[in-house]
């Protein structure tokens, strides 16, 4: 089982709902985290080290991950800007797009 660490800003809106995409999937267990210090769950090295693949919803989430933490395994930026709120099925279209390769 593959481990999936989805990254946003404050881990309200896009990033759990990217984890929720994977909520009852076998093939994968999903988390969220925020990088901000306002995230209702905050990005951490052990999170970090517990994901097989981290993706992040901005560059700018990736820049601040590799200025925080010791990154050993790549990011992948799925540039998903912060202009949608939680489960929204435009964001969900989004990630079920970026994401298809992991949700079969």
């Amino acid at each position: 089982m593959a481990h999936l660490l989805f990254i946003c800003s404050k881990n309200q809106w896009r990033s759990p709902t990217a984890e929720g995409l994977f909520k009852n999937q076998q093939l994968h267990q999903a988390r969220s985290a925020g990088t901000s210090d306002k995230a209702r769950i905050k990005v951490s090295q052990k999170l970090l080290d517990w994901a097989d693949e981290v993706f992040v919803m901005e560059r700018r989430h990736r820049q601040l991950l590799q200025q925080r933490f010791a990154l050993h395994k790549p990011v992948t930026v799925l540039d998903i800007e912060d202009d949608y709120q939680f489960n929204d099925p435009e964001l969900i279209a989004l990630l079920q797009a970026a994401l298809q390769e992991y949700l079969q």
